[in-house]
């Protein structure tokens, strides 16, 4: 009894011996510091900078002038003036060169074309004259043509029908009192000149055109015995405005809608015509003015 108490004490002795030599291992080379125990170090301030410890200070701008990059435009009431709408202060900045002032080019003066008070009168006098002068008589009997006048006519209806342009030779008078076939003059053959005319070889188109000129309503124009004439087709003579609707299409059996247009434009008649003296000599054939 005796010798189990004294082995209980020794095994006991040698557990506080262990757990002290066990406390030991781990104090002693890595044993935790106080606060206070830590080293202090000092921080090696860079070359050029005068104490660490110094706050670098800015100036603040005045209240009411900074704004954060979201923050919307205050509202504006309507009829207000905003600082954008404002004009730019257009003061000259100091030290610069002064601006050269705006150069503004001077148009030209218009083309001012002097008129001559006497054409001009004399314009004005022809204009009423012309407007005074009454339309001819329009007629389509031919047994009230003179005779000579009236063979000459159905001389001329005959060789366009013939198809021959050659049989308008002998009707065309010569020399000094030639039949007109153009405002300028002519070199050469007529009747090659009116080939010319044609929109084809033979001269059929404008053997057409004066069948067609002559079979139209005519016009007794001229005041005297010298300057008197009978004149296809009648639309020379009348204006083209007045024109009811029969006589158009009469009209255009020898011009285009287009053509008829143009003329209206222009204010006159001014395709292929042809005329006749009382005496029965073939004037002219000739178109324009």
């Amino acid at each position: 009894m005796a010798a189990r108490s004294g082995f209980e004490a020794w095994l006991r002795a040698a557990f506080a011996c262990a757990a002290l030599a066990l406390v030991g291992t781990f104090a002693l080379p890595g044993a935790a510091l106080a606060l206070s125990e830590l080293p202090r170090e000092d921080v090696p301030v860079p070359e050029g900078q005068d104490g660490a410890d110094t706050i670098e200070r800015h100036d603040l701008p005045p209240p009411g002038q900074t704004q954060r990059p979201d923050a919307q435009p205050p509202a504006t009431e309507e009829g207000e003036e905003t600082d954008e709408d404002a004009p730019e202060d257009e003061t000259q900045p100091a030290g610069e060169a002064p601006r050269p002032p705006a150069v503004t080019v001077p148009l030209p003066d218009p083309v001012v074309i002097p008129r001559d008070p006497d054409r001009d009168a004399t314009q004005e006098t022809e204009g009423a004259e012309a407007d005074d002068e009454p339309v001819p008589e329009v007629q389509y009997d031919l047994s009230l043509l003179p005779e000579p006048v009236r063979r000459m006519r159905d001389l001329i209806v005959e060789a366009c029908l013939s198809g021959d342009i050659e049989r308008l030779r002998p009707l065309l008078s010569t020399g000094e009192g030639a039949t007109q076939l153009s405002f300028g003059a002519i070199s050469g053959d007529p009747i090659a000149f009116l080939r010319e005319l044609s929109g084809d070889e033979e001269g059929h188109e404008i053997l057409a055109i004066l069948y067609e000129v002559l079979s139209a309503g005519y016009v007794k124009l001229g005041q005297s015995a010298e300057d008197e004439m009978y004149v296809w087709p009648y639309f020379f003579a009348v204006p083209l405005a007045d024109l009811n609707p029969r006589q158009r299409v009469e009209l255009f059996k020898i011009v285009t809608a287009g053509d008829y247009e143009d003329m209206k434009n222009y204010g006159a008649y001014i395709f292929y015509r042809t005329g006749i003296s009382p005496e029965g000599r073939w004037l002219f054939f000739v178109a324009g003015d």
